[in-house]
């Protein structure tokens, strides 16, 4: 059955790879309206041959819609959802403001199609680090049980949006340049250089302790760990993680140490992994030494997965390589994939 479907954040990164997605994937539509800030409205877009304009952000936006696909940020997704859900629309938000609420829930098709039905009005689509991160663990926590995960993070410009994509691309060439370059998005030199994740972080003092992520984590980190527990549902399983932007354009890496409840093998992991972990390829050349870059990942719905061994120094432990497009199944996809099963 066709839907009217309104896009909330279309001119972003996410919301442009939506439209990319819903036309690519033939996604049943009946109506289509694009929405942002009054700094876009007026703007057109090109969809499946029609140019469609774009239209102002206000409450009663959401009259005729039956799916909303959110991605404009967690405070204008406080803001509006609930006026969506109001009118009578299905929410699928991208944002971090609904995750954790009890009441919605935190949905990667791949892992917990189930818990959609259990919706009131919104689903939330978990951060781009937890999905990437949960393909590949979620077949190996149902075959063998998991201990626990320590993840390295290595995330690119996407994960902050289309604006801080191209404050890469130009800074970059102004140090290759050796020229002046005046930052807007990220508070250090990004080209050439890497730094932990500059989400907020909790030190502990008065200001920063309504950071839900505890003394010594910021809250990219904070949310693999949460988020994780409440797809798998399972609040036993513990997450270390270090989330780490680098310079790259899309597509995130991960390295996962994996602690097994039960006894298995390297072997055994790549079989589960070929066999019955969904939108996830094995990709390497052990010969060549290649293994999933970034490069192989952008613009692919897949997770990548390579380098898969024996941690030596703790028993039933592996170690695996993992890379995402962020913007795709780490974003666009994963709340596509969401509305067609809706």
């Amino acid at each position: 059955m066709s839907k009217n479907v309104a896009i909330l954040g279309a001119t972003g990164a996410v919301g442009q790879e939506l439209l990319s997605l819903l036309a690519e994937r033939n996604f049943p539509l009946k109506s289509l309206k694009l929405l942002a800030s009054k700094r876009s409205a007026g703007k057109t877009i090109e969809f499946r041959g029609e140019k469609i304009t774009v239209e102002e952000l206000t409450h009663d936006s959401f009259k005729g819609v039956d799916l909303v696909l959110s991605s404009a940020g967690g405070s204008i997704s406080k803001e509006f959802v609930p006026s969506a859900v109001k009118a009578g629309a299905v929410v699928v938000d991208n944002t971090s403001y609904f995750r954790m609420d009890p009441n919605v829930p935190l949905v990667v098709p791949e892992v917990n199609p189930e818990d959609i039905k259990k919706h009131q009005g919104i689903i939330a689509n978990p951060n781009c680090t937890t999905i990437i991160m949960s393909l590949p663990l979620f077949p190996l926590y149902k075959e063998f049980g998991i201990e626990r995960v320590t993840v390295c993070t290595y995330q690119a410009a996407s994960g902050a949006g289309a604006i801080a994509m191209e404050e890469l691309r130009k800074e970059s060439i102004a140090v290759g340049e050796g020229k002046p370059f005046e930052r807007t998005v990220f508070p250090y030199q990004y080209a050439f250089n890497l730094f932990p994740h500059n989400s907020p972080f909790n030190d502990g003092s008065e200001e920063k302790a309504k950071v839900k992520a505890p003394k010594g984590y910021c809250e990219e980190e904070w949310k693999m760990v949460a988020e994780t527990r409440k797809i798998f549902h399972d609040e036993s399983i513990c997450v270390a993680p270090t989330c780490i932007r680098v310079p790259v354009l899309r597509a995130h890496s991960e390295a996962i140490n994996v602690q097994l409840k039960k006894q298995a093998s390297v072997e055994q992991i790549y079989d589960v992994l070929r066999t019955k972990a969904q939108n996830v390829e094995i990709l390497e050349d052990a010969s060549a030494n290649r293994w999933p870059m970034p490069l192989d990942a952008s613009g692919k719905d897949p997770v990548l997965v390579g380098r898969i061994r024996e941690d030596l120094s703790q028993k039933n432990t592996f170690d695996l390589w993992v890379v995402g497009d962020q913007i795709r199944k780490g974003a666009a996809l994963n709340a596509v994939e969401i509305a067609e099963l809706l």
